[in-house]
């Protein structure tokens, strides 16, 4: 075993701050990072050797659980066979046809590295395709780190927007358009009614996962739709975390809304890196070498990743998904009870095998609702919990995971813990 405050030092002389994404760094709840040491099914051990029930689940991508012997066995069978080839191969048909299969408004798909990745080729394509520059987002909404992305709102409806991000150009976000409100479709109305045919695509996570767990309103992703529609706008949905994980065929299956394009990563890849977007026949096809709109990856459909990513897919049949649906549930009654018997404010927000505890005593439904969560009182519930043996996302605005290793045993351990 080694120290924690050791291995931390020595990161910190050859990584900056010593983490390879900053929400590792464990600074909104005042610790310094956890270094894992090994994990299985839904625990994970420190380099200390303490060991913790385990609700970060990588961010989103272990809905099996840590190391579920079909998905090592499946990455370890192509592994034998070869790490990357640099050519295509059968695994990249057989999961674009599964993907297919479970969400059925993705006719073509391209594999990428990430979601980052993904989110920006998918903007190329929309602006080829409606011949726009203009693309709107929500504040609180996460796409990736690519410069459009990283631009905070600015005053009035189309204002162009302020890098959110020292290196991030005025050039590159002045085409992103903000929408202030998650939610809030008469928002969306005004900025179309505005801008009118310069707008390509909107850019939305149908379920909210970046600012917490934040579900749509009824109409809402409808009212997205018919906007687009109404102004021949691509709808892009990102499915990062919610691609496989809100059900069989993601937040477009639960709501029945169908999006144009689609994001997807973290569970399609089994824990492996990976990204996609996919979605109709006459945009995708858009792409090169079929197409004039290049993208191209040495790593993209890596073997490696593919496999996991079908091992992992087919573990998520309906019995998988009920059984989810149903720790889920007593995860969210036994908090919210918990919150009622201390009286102490705070909401559960929860879809799924996805939820958030936010310390408000009202509903959140939009990121400014969701920094106006008590923050504080969250990092002193998380370091507590941590002390227990629970591991939470080290952030108010993140999402807890389960997955199909945690046990009805370790809910209830955890809601021990919450008392």
């Amino acid at each position: 075993m080694i120290e924690n405050s050791v291995i931390y030092k020595r990161a910190c002389e050859s990584i900056p701050g010593g983490v390879n994404s900053p929400v590792r760094a464990f600074k909104s709840v005042g610790r310094p990072p956890v270094f894992a040491w090994r994990a299985s099914g839904s625990r994970i051990w420190d380099v200390e050797g303490r060991e913790y029930i385990d609700l970060i689940g990588a961010w989103g991508p272990l809905i099996a659980g840590h190391s579920h012997p079909e998905v090592v066995a499946a990455i370890c069978r192509a592994a034998q066979e070869g790490c990357s080839y640099g050519l295509s191969h059968p695994r990249e048909c057989e999961l674009a046809e599964e993907i297919k299969r479970r969400a059925p408004g993705v006719e073509l798909i391209r594999f990428v590295n990430s979601g980052t990745e993904a989110a920006m080729s998918a903007v190329r394509l929309a602006r080829a395709f409606t011949g726009r520059s203009k693309v709107v987002k929500f504040a609180g909404c996460y796409h990736g780190h690519s410069d459009a992305f990283l631009v905070a709102a600015g005053s009035g409806i189309a204002t162009h927007n302020l890098p959110d991000s020292p290196g991030v150009t005025q050039g590159a976000a002045e085409d992103t358009i903000i929408a202030k409100h998650y939610n809030d479709l008469d928002e969306v109305k005004r900025i179309f009614d505005e801008l009118k045919d310069r707008i390509a695509a909107v850019m939305v996570e149908p379920i909210a996962g970046n600012m917490g767990v934040v579900p749509p309103v009824t109409g809402f992703l409808p009212g997205l739709r018919s906007i687009c529609d109404e102004y021949g706008a691509v709808l892009i949905f990102d499915e990062v975390i919610t691609g496989f994980r809100a059900g069989v065929g993601g937040a477009q299956e639960l709501y029945r809304v169908r999006p144009d394009l689609t994001l997807f990563g973290k569970i399609i890849g089994g824990g492996l890196p990976v990204g996609a977007f996919g979605g109709r026949r006459d945009i995708m096809s858009l792409l090169a070498p079929e197409g004039p709109v290049y993208q191209a990856g040495t790593l993209s459909g890596n073997p490696l990743a593919m496999a996991a990513g079908l091992a992992t897919l087919k573990l998520l049949n309906t019995t998988a998904y009920n059984y989810l649906e149903s720790i889920g549930q007593r995860l969210e009654s036994g908090l919210t009870a918990a919150l009622e018997r201390q009286r102490t404010p705070g909401v559960v927000q929860r879809v799924g095998s996805m939820l958030t505890l936010f310390f408000s005593p009202t509903p959140i439904r939009n990121f400014d609702d969701a920094k106006n969560a008590d923050h504080k009182v969250f990092a002193q519930f998380f370091n507590r919990m941590f002390e227990r043996g629970v591991l939470l996302p080290p952030s108010g605005y993140e999402a807890w995971f389960l997955s199909l290793a945690h046990r009805r045993e370790d809910v209830e351990r955890i809601l021990e813990c919450v008392e």
